[in-house]
């Protein structure tokens, strides 16, 4: 069996990390400790001019619910316009209704403006009463994958929904498990939905470089969050080992 292990790479450093360990794609965000947002311009060019593997770029404009406005909706028309310019390989994307609905007018929108683009379904799915049904909106619109925790808030909670969704998508979209995936679970967690993708941040607290006191009401407790190459190599290992088994 092939399996993919995406990065949720937060810096150009998270991604040569992703890369040089061995992942198979970075799926570029910023502000990992809200979720991911949309990564900078900056943050792209950079990623895309020093890094092989495929980019998939986060679009997402703020923290919070996916319930979107017209200006909201327009800024991320906006963003999927600028990854497809700077020669990204995918986006991640998504929008709900206030029912808690896939907003499927919304989500075409997105699509149409993606193009060519590989199109991953982001964890919006997560806040469905339905999974199934959204699920199935999600096909409808041509996704190639969506991003899950089986609705819970990881996914080895969320392990039992996960393989209802993998058993539902059949071939017809990828189900990817993401969130709290760890070198000590993967394995289980593969066995046990059925997945070939998997979504992991393995992320660590570098220390900080600063030599004043850090201060946690001003929003600086330390060093910046940085994918492991460690952890990501062990995230494989992890995989490879349960083949063979």
């Amino acid at each position: 069996m092939t399996w993919t292990l995406e990065i949720a790479a937060n810096s150009l450093a998270s991604a040569k990390a992703a890369q040089a360990a061995g992942a198979t794609r970075v799926e570029l965000c910023a502000a990992l400790e809200s979720g991911g947002l949309t990564p900078s311009a900056g943050a792209i060019a950079g990623v895309r001019k020093r890094v092989a593997l495929p980019v998939h770029v986060l679009v997402r404009p703020r923290a919070g619910d996916f319930c979107y406005s017209d200006a909201e909706h327009e800024t991320m028309l906006a963003d999927i316009a600028h990854c497809a310019a700077s020669g990204c390989d995918g986006v991640v994307v998504g929008a709900l209704t206030a029912r808690g609905e896939v907003d499927v007018a919304r989500c075409r929108d997105l699509l149409h403006a993606a193009g060519a683009l590989d199109t991953t379904f982001h964890r919006a799915i997560d806040l469905c009463p339905d999974m199934p049904a959204a699920l199935e909106a999600i096909v409808g619109l041509g996704f190639r994958r969506v991003l899950s925790s089986g609705g819970a808030t990881d996914a080895i909670s969320g392990a039992g929904m996960l393989r209802r969704l993998v058993e539902q998508a059949g071939e017809r979209i990828v189900v990817m498990p993401g969130a709290g995936i760890t070198p000590d679970n993967i394995a289980r967690l593969a066995a046990h939905t059925r997945a070939r993708e998997f979504h992991a941040s393995a992320k660590r607290s570098c220390p900080t470089r600063m030599r004043v006191p850090a201060d946690p009401a001003l929003g600086m407790d330390g060093g910046e969050l940085r994918a492991d190459g460690a952890r990501i190599r062990a995230l494989l290992a992890a995989l490879h080992a349960a083949e063979a088994t």
